[in-house]
């Protein structure tokens, strides 16, 4: 019969009949097999339809971002000759200077802003929303100014009231709703004032030496002139040093800087499917051994082995298959919601629309998860004789002798690889992201093989029967060890890793108030104002802990190259970007406590040849190409300095104090146009805000920057963006428990026929429920410990060389995570037990 059988087709509707049949029993086990990727699909969907309606919005509000067709700005006063270039541009033309400075209001509070001086009918496409809707542009006729609402709302003001800027004050016209290209994040750090450009000279703000940047905004016919006007302009703008913007680069920019987002959001996602990948096939592991008698049955039927495994493929399919489309119907719900959680961090509103592509993509890829992570343990099918019907063991072939599970091996592999280079465009990357998660599979395998041997090689005969029943069931046939080591450790580092890396960067922004260190830092003190506020500082009683003079200037020769040299000949190995901003530098014959020399040589002094040696950031460095040895030109105000570089520091941003990317010798920019930084430190809030008024009204041009204002938005917006992280992160977090849960529940069916037994030969409920109890805690505990040392390595390596911070992880929280994941493995375990001896043995083994 089987000879006949052989030769028979295989008919696709009777795999399909017998698929169905088989699963009549197993149905809910297979939903829980397949639940752990429900979330994880969930969240792709999600991100996938959030990214697709983000990209669709910012081409259609592009133009509302930059409020006009073309943007030319500059940081520097610019000359007759470049203004009549500028003005020459456009069908209608707009004019903004801006800058950071000191406002003070009626009832006496002073801020820190960003005062925007208008001209012209800017913006052309949006509008400055205000309230009352006419003030945005109604106060650019009168001595009228647009207050940002945060300002608003934190001084108490109201429209009508008056707000002195530099030397004038100004009648609150409006309420600023919202800008063109302003986030709410962004109005929290640096809130906005307009003013009319024509009153701008008579605040007194336009000091030699202030920092002003220079906008020009203009209005085309249409986009077509744009683009032409741009092919014949783009020359002279790059050699004049003026920065230029298109709705079309907006489109690029914004969408390239929020493919990070989407792109570090998918990996959350992603990290939560791989999860569920190991929830599947210790699932589907743990499920074929179940079903060995089934499959020896339906060999010994006639049934070939091709055809068994197809009938259980068919199986899983069918679930992955509803498991997608309940992830893909979690995920649009949750897309409904995401929108709103990130709107502080967007500069467009988001719509909401159904993502059919996402859908679709999610779907797709949940199918071929569930195929590609159950065929591992599916391809044993494959060597399952008839003869197992009388074998009480079941044996999987060695991955040596089935060249079948290395080619599984490989896809799994290709497939981790693929889709991490998807989501974070570097095959580096991919490749170190990929090798950590085989990294910590082999150290969870490692971890059960070790166990296993050690038990077995250091069996304590002398404990009692219980405790060695416990210790037994570690490596039994048909043991759980490896299955639930790995699935739990996995799930236990990922979510131990989330909580190292959550607090090692709160620890990162945290700026400690203690001690004798600044809280007040004072910004563009001019040079004939150093001595009057330092005197008024000490007025004050306040003490002046550091003046620090700031030089801007721009670097013009690298090895003798040019910026033009640079752009003919690729084969200079000199980056663009030396050449791109201008830098804030300072001098001094020491470095400061917050710097150490990582090479080269600290000279604060010029050489007896009369050389300069400078000293650089060490990142900032290797940004702009240059080591040690090369000579850098730079330009301070049309006086061109060569410089040699000296040596590398590295510098702990962290410190409270000016830090600096570049570092000139004594003796050198002492006669250069300079402002100064002072640094002081108040008692406390009154003595501070009193302060803060005497500097306002004696130098309008000062800004004063109080620390602790900046800590308060600081934690404002690390609540934000931490929330939309943890929102993020949760699913993966909730993934791994289930994983974790799922693992435990359906390891049930591992111990089902010993615990039978041992309820047969007379063994009570308490010394089943004791030797179940220990098997689970000696599981549990491994793996949840050696997540936690998996997660403390990563965790390591993430702050050491991306965040370049310390590593000082709270003990607290992992000793917990390691009781919680310890204890929820017993419970759950135990509760597995409760069916088996609730009820007589027979019935047990009947009914499973």
């Amino acid at each position: 019969m089987v000879e006949e059988n052989s030769k028979t087709p295989v008919k696709i509707g009777w795999l399909f009949k017998m698929a169905w049949r088989d699963s009549r029993r197993s149905r809910s086990r297979l939903f829980l097999f397949i639940s752990s990727i429900v979330l994880g699909i969930g969240a792709l969907v999600a991100i996938y339809s959030f990214g697709d309606n983000l990209r669709k919005d910012i081409d259609m509000q592009a133009a509302g971002l930059l409020g006009a067709d073309l943007s030319i700005s500059i940081n520097k006063e610019i000359s007759k000759e470049l203004q009549g270039f500028i003005d020459s541009l456009g069908e209608n033309r707009s004019e903004q200077k801006s800058f950071g400075s000191m406002v003070l209001f009626k009832s006496g509070g002073t801020r820190l802003v960003q005062v925007k001086a208008l001209g012209g009918d800017f913006p052309y496409y949006g509008s400055l929303e205000t309230i009352p809707v006419r003030a945005g542009i109604d106060f650019r006729k009168q001595q009228e100014a647009i207050v940002d609402k945060t300002l608003m709302l934190q001084f108490n003001a109201a429209v009508g009231d008056s707000v002195k800027i530099g030397e004038m004050n100004f009648k609150i016209a409006g309420v600023l709703e919202k800008a063109p290209g302003q986030t709410g994040l962004f109005a929290s750090v640096a809130p906005v004032i307009y003013i009319p450009l024509s009153y701008l000279e008579e605040t007194g703000l336009l000091k030699k030496g202030s920092r002003i940047n220079y906008q020009y905004f203009y209005k085309f016919k249409n986009e077509r002139e744009v683009e032409t006007v741009l092919k014949t302009i783009e020359p002279r703008l790059e050699k004049s040093d003026l920065d230029y913007q298109t709705v079309a680069g907006q489109k690029r920019d914004t969408g390239r800087a929020f493919d990070d987002l989407t792109r570090f959001l998918s990996l959350v996602g992603f990290i939560a499917l791989l999860l569920g990948c190991i929830g599947v096939a210790s699932a589907i592991h743990i499920y074929i051994r179940e079903k060995l008698a089934t499959i020896a049955i339906l060999r010994c039927l006639g049934a070939k082995a091709f055809q068994t495994f197809l009938i259980y493929l068919i199986q899983i399919i069918g679930i992955g298959f509803i498991g997608s489309i309940l992830g893909a119907l979690l995920g649009t719900i949750i897309q409904q919601v995401l929108p709103y959680v990130l709107q502080d961090i967007l500069p467009v509103e988001i719509s909401t629309t159904i993502s059919w592509p996402s859908i679709f993509q999610g779907i797709l890829l949940g199918v071929i998860i569930s195929i590609l992570f159950a065929l591992l343990p599916l391809v044993s099918v494959r060597t399952i004789s008839p003869l197992n019907t009388l074998r009480i063991s079941y044996q999987q072939t060695s991955l040596f002798k089935d060249p079948v599970k290395w080619l599984v091996y490989l896809l799994i592999l290709l497939f981790i690889v693929g889709f991490s280079y998807l989501q974070l465009k570097s095959l580096q990357e991919a490749l170190v992201f990929t090798l950590a998660v085989i990294s910590a599979f082999l150290i969870l395998t490692g971890t059960a093989a070790v166990l296993v041997k050690l038990v077995r090689k250091f069996f304590p005969s002398s404990w009692s029967y219980l405790w060695r029943q416990g210790l037994a069931n570690l490596f039994r046939p048909n043991n759980q060890t490896l299955i639930l080591i790995v699935s739990i450790g996995l799930g236990t580092a990922f979510i131990s890793t989330l909580f190292i890396i959550q607090d090692t960067l709160l620890k990162r922004v945290t700026l400690s108030a203690s001690g004798n260190q600044p809280n007040t830092i004072l910004f563009d003190i001019q040079n004939n104002q150093k001595d009057k506020v330092s005197a008024l500082t000490k007025q004050q009683g306040l003490p002046v802990l550091s003046e620090v003079p700031i030089v801007t200037m721009r670097i013009e020769e690298v090895n003798g190259y040019t910026l033009a040299d640079v752009k003919k000949d690729s084969t200079i190995k000199v980056s663009k970007r030396a050449f791109n901003s201008e830098l804030r530098v300072t001098y001094r014959d020491t470095i400061t406590s917050s710097e150490r020399i990582s090479q080269g040589k600290w000279i604060g002094k010029i050489t007896p040849t009369g050389g300069v040696n400078v000293s650089l950031e060490e990142s900032f460095a290797k940004r702009i190409n240059v080591d040690l040895g090369d000579s850098i030109t730079f330009n301070v105000q049309g006086t061109l300095i060569p410089t040699v570089v000296g040596s590398f520091r590295e510098v702990d941003w962290n410190r409270v104090q000016t830090n600096f990317r570049l570092v000139f010798p004594t003796g050198v920019l002492e006669d250069a146009p300079q402002f100064y930084v002072l640094m002081t430190r108040a008692k406390n809030k009154q003595e501070s805000v009193r302060y803060q008024q005497a500097v306002v009204q004696a130098f309008p041009n000062v800004s004063v920057i109080d620390l602790e204002l900046i800590l308060n938005v600081l934690d404002e917006i690390l609540r934000k963006i931490g929330f939309v992280i943890q929102f993020m992160a949760a699913f993966s977090i909730i993934t791994g428990l289930i994983v974790l849960i799922a693992s435990v529940l359906i390891s049930k069916y591992q111990r089902i026929q010993e615990s039978v037994l041992l309820r047969t030969l007379g063994g009570s409920g308490r010394q089943i429920l004791i030797i179940t109890a220990l098997e689970y805690f000696f599981l549990g505990a491994l793996a949840a410990a050696t997540g936690i040392l998996l997660s403390l390595a990563g965790s390591w390596a993430l702050t050491h060389y991306s965040f370049k911070t310390s590593f000082n992880p709270e003990p607290l929280p992992l000793i917990s995570l390691f009781f919680i994941v310890s204890s929820l493995t017993v419970i759950i375990g135990l509760i597995n037990s409760r069916g088996i001896l609730n009820r007589p043995p027979l019935e047990v083994l009947r009914g499973e």
